[in-house]
């Protein structure tokens, strides 16, 4: 399947080691050939909570029956406070 930078993905599976679960939302930032790219994920404040590398097999295309729905997001605080401390 073809994906282009800002294209909205959904996550296939989940990825506790970043907080994410299946369903998650985010969005392509780059591409990689043959099968990478780079996804952010984001709060529903606009925080970046993890920007990961993955393979095309671990999103899918957002679809037209797709409900979207707010959840903590509990790795957000620390991915926020481990970027903090790795700047000074």
């Amino acid at each position: 399947m073809e994906y282009s930078s800002l294209d909205t993905v959904v996550l296939n599976r989940d990825l506790p080691e970043h907080g994410l679960k299946v369903g998650d939302l985010g969005a392509i930032v780059e591409t990689y050939e043959p099968d990478g790219i780079e996804v952010e994920f984001v709060t529903a404040s606009g925080r970046t909570g993890a920007l990961l590398t993955l393979s095309v097999g671990d999103v899918r295309h957002v679809a037209d029956d797709d409900l979207v729905t707010v959840r903590r997001f509990a790795a957000a605080k620390a991915v926020w406070l481990t970027r903090c401390n790795r700047l000074t």
